[in-house]
């Protein structure tokens, strides 16, 4: 580290050195704007450049990776615009969020954030008993009109909005307190009961927010969703909940892994 980023009160991130961790290929076909974006994006999925830390500002990021200075403004402008990193009037660029990336497997939310130690919490929206519609008693398998409960939530992490989850499930099965939905997530709740989740068929897609939706997450209005619907049986092939899901496309992301033949 230089003795001018020594000197400054809020110094960048002291575990990583851009000179040492970054490097580029003059002679590769891909930008060079772009290999400098995607390995600072990987350092902050990693964890090596954690919420709050702070790079180099444009003209020390330049002079130590030796490429111009517009090469390293729309790096960092790309990064911007997924909402991985802010700009710091004289102060460079600081870490805004790490995303978190979701294995597709039949585990909760609040499950996969506690597991990283992403600090999850919950603001209950709706919880409530209501007669099943008909788009809610198809997707169950119950009768129209039979009591089910009806959940809204939006789930935080380390204090930011992630996501906005509706789910039905039969009344039968559980009826949750709010006080237990805001400690506890549904799938914890539904183990406790005695509920066991055995299979799930799951869809994905994305939609642009809507002013309600960029309301509870924090994102401007039309801002790109990630959406995710998902219907889950037990042992005895009984469905035991339908969900819908919304998630800031800037904050989450679906893995998948792809097998072929053998």
């Amino acid at each position: 580290m230089t003795s001018s980023a020594r000197r400054r009160r809020t110094p960048v991130h002291d575990s990583w050195d851009p000179a040492s961790n970054i490097t580029v290929d003059h002679s590769s076909p891909v930008p060079l704007y772009y290999q400098v974006a995607t390995q600072i994006e990987a350092a902050i999925d990693s964890g090596e450049l954690p919420v709050g830390a702070r790079l180099d500002n444009e003209i020390e990021l330049a002079g130590r990776l030796g490429l111009s200075r517009p090469t390293i403004r729309q790096a960092i402008g790309s990064l911007v615009d997924k909402g991985l990193v802010v700009r710091k009037r004289g102060a460079g660029t600081q870490v805004a969020f790490n995303r978190v990336r979701r294995s597709l497997e039949l585990s909760s939310l609040f499950d996969d954030l506690s597991r990283i130690d992403r600090e999850p919490t919950t603001r209950v929206l709706v919880n409530e008993v209501e007669p099943a519609t008909e788009e809610i008693a198809r997707e169950l398998g119950v009768a129209e009109s039979d009591p089910v409960v009806h959940l809204e939530r939006v789930r935080y992490t380390q204090g930011e909005p992630l996501a906005r989850m509706r789910n039905h499930l039969p009344a039968d099965l559980l009826r949750p307190s709010t006080d237990q939905l805001t400690e506890h997530g549904l799938y914890q709740l539904l183990r406790a009961a005695g509920v066991r989740m055995h299979a799930a068929e799951q869809s994905i897609g994305a939609r642009a927010a809507t002013a309600e939706d960029a309301d509870l997450l924090d994102e401007p209005e039309g801002a790109p969703l990630l959406t995710m619907t998902r219907t889950t049986y037990d042992q005895s092939g009984r469905i035991i909940e339908y969900g819908s899901h919304l998630y800031r496309a800037s904050r989450y992301t679906f893995n998948l892994s792809l097998h072929g033949e053998s």
